[in-house]
């Protein structure tokens, strides 16, 4: 049964549904109500009707460096959300879109060494959101990367070559995930060779990725859990 508590407005910023489909991988663990907007397409949420409780950010093929127009209006939707107090949770390039609307150019940058495959991610803090503090494993795929420019952003965990792997703005319901929980390793699978397929500078990464053995703790239900728990009353 969904929790209808939860009214969850999905922001989906993938470019191609073929290579990369975010809601196909998120819709096994939201039973919640959720509408879907295309980022891409300039639709977003209205917040001023007071019909979302919740935000969620979806990755994307896009790069935050290279910033298309409507980054900077998905930016105001952001702004909007936060202002109003609803719970914000974004997902790898939805991790680095929350902290460029936060904090600006200066808190993104390409990542010196990508992470792509099943990775361990060390939770260094016990949070509502990824839960105690232990070591996880984890999907990944990306080739930028939030920065600490801010001391109200607090890391939440992180990983050998990326030291921000989520993270917490001030003590706010505002979180920021780089590493894709939500795939599972079926879907992992196809999306590595979906991006093989391109023949795209980044192939043998993706090949790489595609060869090694996949380890996967299943941290999306605590967060899931953790997330729709957030703005809730108790």
């Amino acid at each position: 049964m969904k929790n209808r508590e939860v009214n969850l407005a999905f922001i989906d910023n993938s470019i191609d549904p073929f290579v990369y489909n975010p809601e196909e991988h998120w819709k096994l663990y939201l039973d919640v109500e959720w509408d879907s907007f295309k980022a891409t397409k300039s639709h977003f949420p209205d917040f001023s009707k007071g019909r979302y409780t919740h935000l969620l950010l979806t990755g994307s093929e896009a790069s935050i460096i290279e910033r298309e127009k409507w980054v900077l209006e998905e930016v105001e939707v952001i702004h909007e959300a936060i202002d109003k107090g609803i719970p914000v949770l974004g997902s790898c390039y939805g991790h680095q879109l929350l902290a460029f609307a936060l904090f600006g150019p200066p808190s993104v940058r390409r990542s010196k060494h990508p992470e792509v495959g099943w990775i361990p991610v060390q939770i260094k803090k016990d949070s509502e959101i990824l839960g105690k503090k232990r070591q996880v494993h984890s999907f990944s795929v990306h080739f930028d990367e939030v920065v600490e420019v801010d001391g109200n952003l607090h890391v939440l965990a992180s990983s050998q070559y990326c030291h921000i792997q989520a993270f917490q703005w001030k003590n706010k319901p505002v979180w920021g995930i780089q590493i894709h929980p939500e795939i599972n390793v079926p879907h992992a699978r196809t999306l590595l060779k979906n991006l093989i397929s391109l023949n795209l500078k980044t192939s043998p990464v993706y090949e790489k990725a595609l060869r090694s053995i996949p380890n996967d703790s299943g941290l999306i239900r605590q967060i899931v859990k953790g997330f729709f728990g957030s703005g809730m009353p108790a």
